[in-house]
């Protein structure tokens, strides 16, 4: 049994995310420590490609909902089946123009959720996938 109770985010895109930010940052520190403009840019620069990285990695699905999972679902190596239509409360599957708030959801809608995330899960672009996205929709 794990020592840890809870869900604790681990996902690809937050780890992807983070490995590239800590590069920009590092070379943005180093950037301060020889004074130069250039690289402290160029670090920048990497961080805001790592936020733009961790984005498209969670909308494709390799990173997760707001809020807790089952436990099904803490592995690195799941997918979440319902990034396609977004997540609700979800800032970035809104800016990607995906999602709705929370309580737009039906009950129907709430439900779909719950059986694909106990279900275990699916890979995006399979049929089970697709269909469990347009019945959620």
């Amino acid at each position: 049994m794990s020592a840890h109770q809870y869900d604790e985010g681990h996902t690809v895109a937050g780890w992807t995310g983070f490995g590239i930010a800590t590069v920009g940052t590092t070379v943005a520190g180093v950037g301060v420590c020889v004074v130069s403009a250039l690289l402290i840019g160029v670090g920048l620069g990497i961080v805001v490609v790592s936020v733009l990285v961790t984005w498209a990695l969670h909308l494709t699905g390799w990173g997760k909902p707001p809020g807790r999972r089952d436990r099904e679902q803490w592995g690195m190596r799941v997918r979440d089946p319902s990034a396609q239509a977004g997540h609700a409360g979800c800032v970035g599957c809104r800016l990607a123009g995906r999602g709705r708030v929370a309580e737009e959801y039906t009950a129907e809608e709430r439900a779909v959720a719950v059986a694909v995330a106990a279900r275990g899960s699916v890979p995006a672009g399979e049929p089970q996938a697709d269909a469990v996205v347009s019945a959620a929709v």
